[in-house]
């Protein structure tokens, strides 16, 4: 039987696929094995030491993952940084981090000088003023004389305040060896190590679970097939082309592909999918109904954080449970508590919380932060739900995004949830706004489908449609109209630029 891990691979079935480049490229495991030892050896060249930093910011593409697998067999954290980020708030980062070296693509030449002024050892994939050529990072062959697990340090997106890297000590194991936690992460979801499985990356790999997902998945010896950016029609073209099995998607990308027309839809083969997964935010029951009557019971749900712990549920439990993010991963405690620290009575919402075996960590550099998230060894993100009498976790939405109108609290996902269903709405995003007698009032903002009028008929058709579905009190009062909500390409929305919009 064929060992995991990347350098096993590589050694044992050298010519096997591990990456499908955006422009189809294929890179084999020995190329991407022999990458990612060239880029070791040049960071320790350098002076790099187990424990120092990295920044990277590069689009999807088998260099990025390369880099990637070489902090993995080094011993450094490697900060992937969202490269939609303004010169400033990178430069931030870098020096948060403590980066001793940063490597970007010429196609954020602008941002990418501005970030690296204080940084000696640049490099870039592409020309970039005062920055090296990636291919000089390294030379020769061989392994890294020193080789130990490296970790990624990943930055919270920070939707409120200075974002704060996620940082855990580092394990000392063998980079040979899949970490245990990895191989049973994919378990959760029946997914095997090698088993002709393939991958598709649809988001950026700055984001941490689709990092994890892409590289786990190379080390269990699948084929990871990337995408520059996102296309409903492509994704289901490249499924069909290497016969995906599995991958991560949010539900923004589930309700852009039903968006597609019948015919587009149906003359793609999507039978070779055994098991999509998606999180990052709540899905409306509507469209994940429709995405299992189109794909069948192959999507899965799980609720997790880049901190430890988390909760899923599978198609057929879903059925049982529409709406539910599922129960608690073995090894996994997840509580709803008050704001004293106490547990709600079933069906009763509070803030979510969660834990992993003995998992830790710290928000670098930020110990009021990593102390105000806990409750004993419990941590929250913030979000606010409730478990049912089985168990079963419901989440309701963000604190910070809670309204509070007539001393009500009011849950924007849940109206975002039934009004997206809508035909003609391509995205929306509800949010509060002050109001001198309720505390708050209700806003919609909605991106209509292509080819619809925003006008004041369509305001009175979708507030029809939401009082066939939402009590009155939770009606939006307003609703504004925009060419294009403020997403990033993984579909998180920054609904604050939107609400600091009307407040200024």
């Amino acid at each position: 039987m064929t060992a995991t891990g990347l350098w096993n691979i590589a050694a044992d079935l050298p010519d096997h696929p591990a990456v499908v480049d955006p422009d189809g490229t294929v890179v084999t495991y020995r190329e991407l094995a022999d990458r990612a030892n060239r880029f070791g050896r040049g960071l320790q060249a350098r002076g790099l030491e187990p424990g120092d930093t990295i920044v990277m910011a590069l689009p999807n593409s088998a260099d990025l993952l390369a880099l990637y697998f070489a902090v993995l067999q080094t011993g450094l954290y490697v900060v992937p940084v969202n490269w939609h980020l303004v010169g400033p708030e990178v430069a931030y980062i870098i020096e948060d981090s403590g980066a001793k070296v940063f490597v970007a693509h010429s196609r954020f030449t602008g941002m990418a000088v501005e970030a690296g002024r204080d940084v000696d050892a640049k490099f870039s994939v592409g020309e970039i003023p005062g920055f090296r050529p990636l291919d000089e990072l390294g030379e020769g062959s061989g392994r890294p004389d020193v080789r130990t697990a490296g970790a990624p340090m990943v930055y919270t997106s920070g939707t409120t305040g200075r974002p704060k890297g996620v940082r855990r000590p580092l394990t000392g194991a063998n980079p040979d060896e899949v970490p245990a936690a990895s191989m049973w992460f994919f378990g959760i979801f029946g997914i095997k190590p090698f088993d002709d499985h393939v991958h598709i990356c649809g988001s950026p790999l700055y984001h941490t679970a689709v990092l994890n997902f892409a590289g786990i998945s190379i080390q269990m010896g699948h084929t990871v097939v990337l995408m520059e950016k996102w296309d409903p029609e492509e994704m289901l073209r490249l499924i069909q082309e290497h016969r995906v099995t599995h991958s991560h998607m949010v539900p923004t990308q589930f309700h852009r592909l039903l968006a597609l027309p019948e015919p587009v839809r149906s003359q793609y083969d999507v039978s070779s999918l055994r098991v999509m997964i998606h999180g990052a935010a709540p899905c409306p029951i509507e469209t994940k109904r429709r995405m299992l009557d189109w794909w069948g019971p192959v999507v899965v749900e799980y609720y997790a954080a880049t901190e430890g712990g988390g909760t899923s549920i599978t198609a057929e439990e879903w059925l049982r449970k529409p709406g539910s993010a599922g129960k608690a991963w073995p090894g996994s405690v997840v509580r709803v508590l008050d704001e004293d620290g106490n547990d709600m009575p079933v069906g009763e919402p509070g803030l979510v919380y969660m834990k992993m075996g003995a998992s830790t960590f710290e928000y670098h550099k930020d110990k009021a932060k990593t102390l105000a998230a806990r409750v004993g060894d419990l941590f929250t993100l913030g979000d606010i739900g409730y478990l049912d009498a089985d168990g079963y976790l419901y989440l309701c939405d963000r604190k910070s995004d809670m309204i509070i109108s007539g001393g009500v609290n009011i849950y924007p996902a849940e109206i975002e949830g039934e009004l997206a269903v809508h035909p003609k709405v391509a995205d929306i995003a509800v949010f509060g706004l002050p109001h001198p007698d309720w505390g708050e009032e209700i806003k919609a903002v909605v991106q209509p489908a292509p080819g619809v009028t925003p006008d004041d008929a369509l305001t009175s058709e979708l507030l029809e449609f939401a009082r066939s579905r939402l009590a009155k009190f939770k009606l939006p009062r307003t609703i504004d109209y925009v060419d294009e909500l403020p997403r990033d390409p993984n579909g998180k929305l920054y609904k604050r630029k939107l609400r600091d919009a009307y407040l200024s």
